[in-house]
């Protein structure tokens, strides 16, 4: 499978299995096999989590950006095997040292930069980074598993 930068959500779709209202990337904007990726997801008052979290205060759930944060980590090594294959899932499998340092609320552009720590018998761990305007808003080190179903 070849991609090209900028890699737009219908062609995520292709590398990770997730989809609406759960696909929690908009775009790819750089990447560097087996090092890093950069994404991005823009934070809208339409997404069904505000309906809840909360109403009169409308705040992106943490557990949402360490989610987006491991998409991000499963699509670099998904991306830099080459694609995906059939069958084949890179799941959640850890997370160490996260912290929320900042609300992220509708309105915000979050940036999203991974980098490969290491990879080891289809494991790999990834530092992971979520910044709005700059600011870091979360950070973790997180694990994703790759797993033929």
């Amino acid at each position: 499978m070849q991609f090209e930068l900028p890699i737009e959500a219908k062609d995520i779709q292709k590398l990770i299995p997730h989809r609406y209202p759960f696909l929690l990337l908009d775009r790819i904007t750089a990447f560097e096999p087996m090092q890093s990726l950069t994404a991005i997801k823009n934070i809208s008052m339409n997404e069904p989590q505000f309906q809840g979290h909360f109403p009169d205060l409308p705040v992106m759930p943490g557990v949402l950006v360490i989610e987006a944060m491991a998409q991000a980590c499963g699509t670099l090594a998904i991306l830099s095997e080459g694609g995906r294959k059939e069958n084949e899932f890179f799941f959640f499998a850890g997370i160490d040292n996260a912290r929320f340092k900042r609300q992220v609320i509708p309105g915000d552009q979050l940036v999203f930069e991974v980098s490969l720590l290491t990879s080891k018998r289809g494991i790999g761990k990834f530092q992971a980074v979520a910044k709005v305007d700059g600011q870091v808003a979360v950070e973790a080190e997180i694990m994703c598993a790759k797993r033929v179903v």
